[in-house]
C-alpha cells in the first residue's frame, strides 16, 4: 500500500478519516493535521517506522520547541498531543503501526476553566433589550426568539439555526441532531414557544418544512454572525463583559438549572454531553458561587 510508506499521505488518509469517518468539527480536524504536520517536519520522517520507535523524550523536546515558538499555552500543548495520539492510534487500527510509549503519555497540566454564564438578571435583561433595539417589528421578534431558545433550551447556535419551518409551532418535546450526530431530546418550556409564535406570524418570508424557522432579513438562513453581532451590541448596551456570548446563554441553562435544583445526570442528557466530567465543571461554577455568597453574607466573614 503507497501510504503505509510515506508519512505524508498516512497524513492526508488520517485527515480524511477525521472529516468523513469521525465527522469532526473542521477547525478541530485542521488543528489536529497541523499539529501532526509539524511534528513530522519536525522528526524530518521519511517511513512509518520512524513513527514507530519514536520516544517520549522526542516528544517533550517537539512540545519545548513549539513552546519556544510561542505555543505557551498549557491547553494548545495538550491538544498537540492529543492530535499525535489520535494519529498514532488511527496507524494502529489501519497500518498495524504501533507506539505504546507515546500513547502512554501524560499532557501538561491544563488549568481549570469553568464556564462563564450569564446571570439570571442578566439574561432576563438582555431578552428584553434585545426586543427594543432592530427597526422593525418581526425581526425584534426574530432576535427575541431566537436568544430565548438558546437559553431555554440550552441550544448551541448551530442547532437553533439547524431548526426548520417543519419544527413550527415548537414540539413540547425538541429533538436535536448535536455534535457527531448525537440526538438528544429537550423539553419545551412555554416561553420560549410563545417566543417562536411571536416571531412566525410575523416573519415576512415563507415558512415550509424545509426552509429554515430563523431568517435573515434578506430572506436567506440567519447568519451565526448576526447572533453574536446582536449578543456584542446587548452587551454593549448593559455593561456587559465580553464573555456574555451566545454559547454563555447556553452555559447559563445548564448552571441556571443545577443551582436551582437540576440533578446533574439530568442536565448532561439535556446538554448533549458524551461524559459526566463534561457537566460536572457546572458543579465547580456553583461551589464557587456559593463559596463567594458565603463570604459576602456570613457575620464572621
Amino acid at each position: 500500500m503507497q501510504n503505509a510508506r510515506n508519512p505524508s499521505l498516512l497524513l492526508q488518509a488520517y485527515v480524511s478519516h477525521l472529516q468523513d469517518g469521525r465527522r469532526m468539527a473542521s477547525g478541530t480536524v485542521e488543528g489536529y493535521g497541523h499539529d501532526v504536520r509539524q511534528l513530522l517536519d519536525f522528526l524530518e520522517a521519511d517511513t512509518p517506522a520512524d513513527l514507530a520507535s519514536l520516544r517520549p523524550a522526542t516528544i517533550r523536546a517537539w512540545l519545548a520547541e513549539r513552546r519556544s515558538e510561542g505555543l505557551n499555552a498549557a491547553t494548545s500543548r495538550s491538544r498537540a498531543l492529543s492530535a499525535l495520539k489520535s494519529f498514532l492510534r488511527w496507524l494502529q487500527q489501519t497500518q498495524g503501526i504501533e507506539n505504546a510509549a507515546i500513547l502512554a503519555m501524560s499532557g501538561p497540566k491544563k488549568p481549570e476553566r469553568l464556564p462563564r454564564p450569564t446571570s439570571e438578571d442578566d439574561t432576563k435583561q438582555l431578552i428584553s433589550v434585545a426586543e427594543t433595539i432592530a427597526e422593525e417589528p418581526w425581526v425584534q421578534a426574530r432576535d427575541v426568539a431566537i436568544l430565548t431558545l438558546l437559553y431555554a433550551a440550552g441550544l448551541r447556535i448551530s442547532e437553533a439555526l439547524s431548526l426548520t419551518g417543519a419544527d413550527t409551532p415548537l414540539p413540547d418535546v425538541l429533538r436535536i441532531k448535536g455534535k457527531r450526530e448525537k440526538v438528544r431530546l429537550i423539553p419545551v418550556i412555554p416561553v420560549a414557544k410563545e417566543a417562536v409564535d411571536a416571531y412566525v406570524r410575523l416573519c415576512p418570508f415563507t415558512m415550509t418544512d424545509a426552509s429554515p424557522l430563523f431568517y435573515g432579513v434578506r430572506g436567506g438562513p440567519l447568519s451565526p454572525r448576526i447572533v453574536q453581532r446582536l449578543m456584542e451590541q446587548l452587551r454593549g448596551i448593559l455593561g456587559l463583559p465580553d464573555s456574555a456570548t451566545p454559547h454563555a446563554l447556553r452555559h447559563a441553562f445548564a448552571s441556571h438549572l443545577l443551582s436551582n435544583g437540576g440533578d446533574l445526570r439530568s442536565i448532561q442528557g439535556l446538554m448533549g454531553h458524551a461524559s459526566p466530567s463534561t457537566t460536572q465543571v457546572y458543579l465547580g461554577l456553583e461551589d464557587a458561587r456559593l463559596t463567594n455568597a458565603h463570604k459576602q453574607a456570613h457575620p464572621r466573614a
